[in-house]
């Protein structure tokens, strides 16, 4: 069994994906946490992986960037490779001062303004919800590790260049969004439709405030503590 654009047989993937956007992030991952590691798909260069992590079978792989690239990835792994949970690993940039390159976000609500929800499944929401049950499990393992995470709305924005005349100060007061990326808004879309789990951890990569910013190498390599944090929870 196969997609257009996902070789993996049925049985290959675990019931638990983490999914970071950047295909070479989940390869990071995969040789760097887990043992007995098979790649399952290279189509299109998305990576995807299975192995062990402290003896739970855990996938990784990647999902692209936007809405659009989320939706069919996380689509397919719900409905045709038997996919219960999925974990967004990604990044974001910060809309305010108190929220800081490299601190570590959970999402309790993704508000946008996509025409994702509508267009697929006529949910005309502007807010969706990621899973409780997820949430509170991620916030348990982080608990555990000692690694502080943040819990709050982020913006999930089909453009990364916006030339609106809406300032991302606006944004940020009028929705309470705490900082904003581009693809958890498609995937809390999909899990509530198919009856599926759904959360997003993201790592702020750089910040509209301060200008700071990470590099393409630390957005690949150094967000460690929420690929932990996601790890420990998948486990269980």
């Amino acid at each position: 069994m196969s997609t257009p654009h996902n070789h993996a047989k049925l049985g290959d993937i675990a019931k638990t994906v983490l999914m970071p956007g950047d295909p070479l992030r989940a390869q990071f991952i995969a040789e760097t946490f887990l043992e007995d590691v098979v790649m399952f798909n290279n189509v299109r260069n998305m990576y995807g992986f299975t192995g062990t992590y402290q003896g739970h079978k855990i996938s990784v792989m990647g999902s692209g960037m936007g809405m659009p690239s989320i939706g069919i990835y996380s689509y397919e792994l719900y409905t045709v490779y038997g996919v219960e949970n999925i974990i967004r690993i990604g990044s974001a940039g910060s809309y305010h001062k108190d929220v800081k390159v490299y601190d570590v976000i959970l999402a309790d609500s993704a508000w946008s303004e996509s025409s994702f929800a509508k267009t697929a499944f006529n949910v005309e929401d502007t807010v969706l919800f990621p899973s409780p049950t997820l949430n509170q499990a991620l916030l348990n393992a982080a608990k555990h590790l000692n690694i502080d995470v943040k819990l709050g709305r982020i913006h999930s924005s089909d453009v990364f260049y916006r030339d609106s005349g809406v300032s991302f100060e606006t944004i940020a007061s009028e929705t309470g969004s705490m900082c904003v990326e581009m693809e958890s808004f498609a995937l809390f879309a999909n899990a509530n439709k198919l009856g599926k789990h759904a959360a997003c951890l993201v790592t702020i990569s750089d910040s509209l405030v301060t200008h700071e910013a990470t590099t393409p190498q630390e957005r690949q390599e150094s967000f460690t503590k929420m690929m932990q944090v996601a790890l420990e929870m998948a486990k269980v």
